[in-house]
């Protein structure tokens, strides 16, 4: 006979409407499948989707500034050490109102994901037994597993939460954790309890800035941590707060508000000040004979005396795998490519990248460089901005006084700069075609001979062309010749514009991480940059994450950074030109001609009475 777990045999009691086994589950979870029942809530039916207007959102959000503005930067931590594994952090009220969420793509993109946004309830009466409405409820940490849940269709998930109190005790907020079942790992729930405790702490730092404040702890090397006593104590020794990790080493002795140091600590208040302030460690003793280490982490605002200042903590330093990109990929059309990619590196292929402005096509020739494992070079050369006269001089070097302005000493050329390593010809599309037979004869041969010069030079070069163009239609127009097409495109890479990629919040995160690693961004922001349509392409929304975080004025960005109406209306621009309001209608002129050309660079300059070099340096 198959072997039934205590806690099938409890849910079948629960959807009978039998007795539940005792000890099958914990009290907790037995008394609230109880409270449930009592509500008329069919296990097996549908939660209540309850979400509350956004204006109301907004007002709790407002009502609850500073809590946020800490929870995030904890969220924002705790999104790296569990990263990869299928969650949602989610920050609620203290009535179990979501507030903001932090998550892994894929989780965010699940039924359940979809259901916790900002301004859904997740108390009992709504969704049955969950870990934020029994945090709610019971003023505790909490962690309810799998078919613990009260619905049946939460049964794969796992909630791992914590509540946070303010410097009263009350209930201020709750901190939660949710991950699909197989993916939940034991570690995330003291994780979550430790997010919470740090944001505590935030709040007496912030609420009690015009105090001194002590850590103390038994052993002196745990006065880092979180499990360290906080004391907030006024300029004549009077004790305003004590958090609770102090509560319970000063058990037994009288901690409440109003209490005077000395009725805590041997050492008289004026005694231990003169330690404390001099930035050192001092051991005292508490009334009830335990000795503890004590050092001054905060002094009062306008008590002008010397601190000894803490470090802000460091985030950990990951070693990369080298045949890992420094770009996002999880873009299912993306990974199908980057697997042809590493194929086309090995078999020394030229591999040629098709793809809008600001897609990363030079990223994705440095990433076949690196995949190479080539000892060379890598060497890049923007086609389009070399005078049409000097292009073959570029690639090929020249001699002393080959041709008028030669340099005196003579020029090697970037082909044999990039010997043993890989040339990247970017916008090839715009070679003169006048040098495309050269180019054409040195892939054949993979011979160099410099301009003015007799010797020739065998190179060993990988070679990589981009382009935001068609090169087939141009060859149909005699614009590009066909055999130098054949030879480049040996094997093509094509990518996706933003706006088509599958891994957008991935692309959001990593650009954030690169930009400030630490400051938040909510889904909610997320999910808002997801709505434009991005024809700059990665290029246009590091642009307008940079300017959120210039504009911002907290330590995280959500939806309201990126109000369509705060932007400025000429944002189709290069980076370069982004701080001069002139520059960047000239930048958006010129990058909207090149789009109507089809993106002709040659035909744009022409048009606008430009030199080409002048051209690519905005559409880059």
């Amino acid at each position: 006979m198959q072997h039934v777990s205590g806690l099938e045999r409890a849910r079948a009691a629960l959807e009978q409407g039998g007795r539940i086994p005792a000890a099958a589950v914990t009290p907790l979870v037995a008394e609230s499948w109880q409270r449930c029942r009592d509500l008329g809530l069919d296990p097996s039916g549908i939660p209540r989707d309850v979400v509350i207007p956004f204006g109301d959102v907004r007002h709790r959000r407002d009502a609850n500034a500073v809590l946020r503005s800490l929870a995030l930067a904890e969220m924002q931590l705790l999104h790296t050490q569990i990263a990869g594994s299928n969650f949602m952090i989610a920050l609620a009220d203290a009535d179990g109102v979501v507030l903001d969420t932090i998550s892994d793509a894929h989780f965010a993109e699940s039924s359940v994901g979809r259901s916790i946004i900002p301004g859904s309830m997740w108390g009992e009466s709504e969704r049955g037994t969950n870990a934020l409405g029994l945090v709610a409820r019971e003023r505790q940490p909490v962690a309810v597993y799998g078919r613990e849940h009260y619905f049946n269709c939460h049964g794969h998930l796992s909630c791992m939460a914590a509540p946070i109190l303010d410097t009263n005790g009350e209930v201020l907020g709750l901190l939660d954790a949710s991950c699909s079942n197989e993916a939940r790992q034991q570690h995330t729930h003291a994780l979550v309890r430790m997010a919470a405790a740090q944001i505590e702490n935030g709040l007496i730092f912030r609420e009690k800035a015009g105090n001194f404040i002590f850590a103390f702890h038994p052993r002196a090397e745990y006065l880092d941590t979180l499990s360290a006593g906080l004391i907030a104590v006024s300029g004549d020794g009077t004790v305003v707060l004590v958090n609770r990790p102090g509560m319970a080493l000063l058990a037994g002795l009288p901690t409440a508000h109003g209490v005077h140091f000395d009725r805590l600590f041997e050492a008289g208040f004026g005694a231990a000040m003169d330690g404390l302030l001099g930035g050192g460690i001092i051991r005292v003793r508490d009334r009830a004979g335990s000795g503890v280490f004590m050092v001054c982490r905060q002094i009062g605002e306008g008590m002008a005396m010397r601190s000894k200042t803490r470090a802000a903590p460091s985030l950990p330093t990951l070693i990369s795998d080298p045949e890992e990109p420094d770009f996002v990929c999880e873009d299912r059309l993306l990974k199908r490519a980057m697997a042809e990619l590493v194929e086309a590196a090995a078999l020394h292929m030229p591999v040629h990248i098709f793809g809008e402005t600001g897609t990363g096509k030079e990223l994705m020739a440095r990433h076949l460089h690196k995949v190479s494992r080539r000892k060379g070079e890598f060497v890049a050369l923007n086609c389009g901005a070399v005078p049409e006269p000097l292009f073959i001089a570029e690639i090929f070097g020249h001699e002393r006084g080959a041709y008028t302005n030669a340099r005196d000493d003579g020029a090697p050329g970037l082909a044999r700069a990039a010997d043993g390593g890989t040339l990247f010809l970017d916008e090839v599309a715009e070679i003169p075609l006048a040098s495309q037979t050269a180019l054409l004869r040195f892939l054949d041969s993979m011979e160099v001979r410099a301009v003015g010069g007799q010797k020739v030079h065998k190179v060993d070069v990988q070679i990589v062309s981009a382009t935001n163009r068609n090169l087939h239609d141009m060859v149909k127009d005699r614009a590009f010749r066909a055999d130098l097409l054949y030879r480049l495109n040996a094997i093509t890479i094509k990518l996706p514009t933003l706006s088509e990629r599958s891994d957008f919040p991935l692309v959001v995160q990593h650009l954030m991480k690169r930009l400030a690693p630490q400051a938040a961004i909510t889904d909610a922001a997320i999910a808002r940059l997801a709505q434009r349509a991005w024809p700059g392409n990665i290029r246009e929304l590091n642009a307008a994450l940079q300017r959120a975080l210039v504009r911002r004025q907290t330590d995280y960005l959500d939806e309201d950074s990126f109000d369509d109406s705060a932007e400025d209306p000429v944002i189709d621009c290069c980076m370069s030109c982004l701080d001069n309001t002139l520059s960047r209608r000239r930048c958006s002129e010129i990058r909207t001609t090149y789009r109507q050309t089809g993106n002709n660079a040659s035909e744009t300059a022409r048009l606008l009475r430009l030199s080409r070099t002048t051209v690519h340096k905005h559409i880059r």
